[in-house]
């Protein structure tokens, strides 16, 4: 039997790579998408509306389908869903006049988000706060404000969670901030200006995991396209800065692997991978190497 709502939480916290499904460009976000996807390889799913639309109605259908087709073999109520809104953690300011997405979005009952373009501290401990009600006080004094979630939207997200809105306002805080939370908060520190306050964005309290963006990274850097491995020089600098923030934190790392070096980046640290379009394959091999049991 599961120990927690969040599958991909309670791998993690097991000390197991997680792996997920999903584009940049939006989902199949209707009550037959979410039937589909309730059978899922993956961990969790990734809705991604930084590129694709801003679809409420979508997601809301997304997982009541989600729940319907469920459990998952694990046991799980549904897979984990991570959504990337469209707003960039660029400043505070900006993040904080956008927290109505943040709202939004954990209103369909989704276990997570991630923050694009997340570029200073302040950014980052506004997309924080915007995520946490105002009476959990871990981290608040130390890092953190006080909360800034309205209240309402506990109503229907509980309803996914299948929990009572009393068992959901305690548990949709974020991880491993709070060890009994079940919110993922994660950042894509992918660009330069996001790479000079690596260290310190990462540390802000309630963050999850983060990854270093290479599709963007490289834009950043002057590249039309993604050049690949082996990377250049700065690239590589990039994703090592990124990479060791994440481990010197104490948060997750995210990047792709492929079925050839999966061994490799679970070595290296990775902890969240999606593997691209062989992304079955690639979980199949990291499962097997770090001896996972959890059925999928």
């Amino acid at each position: 039997m599961p120990k927690r709502i969040n599958k991909a939480i309670e791998l993690l916290d097991q000390g197991q790579p997680i792996y997920y499904q999903g584009g940049h460009t939006g989902a199949n976000l209707s009550y037959e998408g979410g039937k589909e996807m309730a059978g899922t390889w993956a961990d969790y799913v990734n809705v991604g509306m930084e590129h694709g639309a801003f679809d409420m109605p979508g997601l809301d259908e997304f997982m009541r389908g989600l729940v319907d087709g469920g459990p998952t073999n694990s046991g799980h109520r549904t897979p984990a869903v991570v959504v990337e809104p469209p707003v960039d953690g660029s400043t505070e300011d900006i993040v904080r006049a956008n927290a109505w997405q943040f709202r939004q979005i954990l209103a369909r009952g989704v276990h997570g988000i991630l923050l694009c373009h997340a570029e200073t501290p302040g950014a980052v401990r506004a997309f924080v706060e915007s995520c946490r009600y105002p009476f959990q006080t871990v981290g608040v004094g130390r890092g953190l404000a006080q909360g800034q979630r309205g209240s309402a939207g506990q109503l229907s997200a509980s309803k996914v969670w299948g929990v009572s809105v009393d068992e959901y306002l305690d548990k949709a805080e974020p991880w491993p901030l709070n060890p009994d939370g079940e919110l993922m908060l994660g950042l894509k520190i992918e660009n330069r200006r996001a790479l000079v306050n690596v260290e310190v964005t990462t540390r802000v309290p309630g963050i999850s995991f983060a990854e270093w963006g290479p599709g963007d990274m490289s834009m950043s850097y002057g590249y039309k396209n993604f050049p690949g491995e082996p990377l250049p020089d700065e690239l590589q600098e990039a994703r090592e800065r990124v990479r060791k923030a994440c481990l010197e934190a104490g948060i997750a790392f995210l990047e792709g692997m492929t079925v050839d070096n999966a061994p490799q980046k679970i070595d290296e640290g990775v902890k969240v991978s999606s593997g691209g379009q062989g992304g079955e394959a690639v979980a199949n091999v990291g499962r097997e190497y770090t001896g996972r049991t959890m059925p999928v």
